[in-house]
């Protein structure tokens, strides 16, 4: 199994999918529990529902699980949301604080380390040849981390989750403008609920590629579940009309996006 898949396209925006994959190897797999086996904790179906939204959008994918290594995790360990419960770079526990392993048979730091250079650095390699590809081509790079979840996670956040999360780290990684448009759709959905820099404020990705000085800027977009699975439970099926609804103003979204990376560059040279 290859540790990430690459779509180019020829448009300015990467659409980020670092936790769609369920590939877990056997030496791993041997040592997950139930808990662990039923990989709750996936963002299922986000591929999917990304899916030719915006014709010619670039798409990066890890293949691999979270279970494995979190490809949305500092590669050093350190924590995204100090003093606040979350998941670690290479997780022992699924997102209600359960663990996922048979006891004594946890990931050590040697074993972590191997991970981050199977798993981890090829997917990082990856997102940033393409970010740095369609920045030379078109003098701008719009990375869009595409994630879900849960809308109910006691162990991670309190209540329900809103629908639509947008981070960006408090407007730092990207252009006021490309913010404002994504909270302005996001706000407008007739039927959904939003927030901005909420609970999650954007990743260790959106973080580590949002440089809006250099013309690299980024945002992430937590969904909840409940806005295109049948069920947040086994089997996590996909609801084809759940999502076509969701999709229009996903489609939306990323078309306000690249009008926006059409202009940000012109400007730039203006100024």
């Amino acid at each position: 199994m290859q540790p990430v898949e690459v779509y180019r396209g020829d448009r300015p925006i990467v659409l980020g999918v670092p936790h769609a994959g369920t590939f877990v190897p056997d030496d791993i797999w041997a040592r997950l529990n139930e808990t662990g086996r039923k990989l709750a904790d996936t963002d299922w179906h986000v591929d999917r529902l990304y899916s030719g939204l915006l014709a010619g959008a670039s798409m990066v994918k890890a293949n691999f699980h979270r279970y494995v290594i979190d490809a949305n995790r500092d590669p050093q360990g350190v924590s995204l949301y100090p003093g606040q419960n979350t998941t670690t770079l290479c997780p022992t526990t699924d997102f209600d604080g359960r663990p996922i392993y048979h006891a004594g048979t946890e990931p050590d730091a040697d074993e972590i380390e191997t991970r981050r250079r199977t798993w981890h650095a090829p997917y990082h390699e990856a997102l940033q040849a393409e970010l740095e590809r369609v920045k030379a081509k078109h003098g701008i790079a719009i990375l869009y981390d595409c994630h879900s979840i849960r809308s109910v996670v006691p162990f991670l956040f309190d209540g329900t989750l809103p629908d639509f999360n947008t981070g960006t780290n408090n407007g730092t990684t990207c252009d006021p403008e490309i913010e404002a448009a994504v909270v302005a759709r996001t706000a407008a959905a007739e039927g959904y609920s939003s927030v901005l820099n909420g609970r999650f404020k954007g990743g260790w990705t959106t973080r580590h590629y949002g440089r809006p000085s250099e013309g690299f800027h980024a945002i992430q977009m937590e969904l909840a579940q409940k806005t295109h699975l049948a069920s947040e439970d086994t089997p996590f099926a996909y609801d084809e009309e759940k999502a076509a609804r969701l999709r229009m103003h996903l489609k939306a979204i990323l078309s306000a996006l690249e009008t926006i990376a059409s202009d940000l560059p012109r400007r730039a040279e203006q100024t």
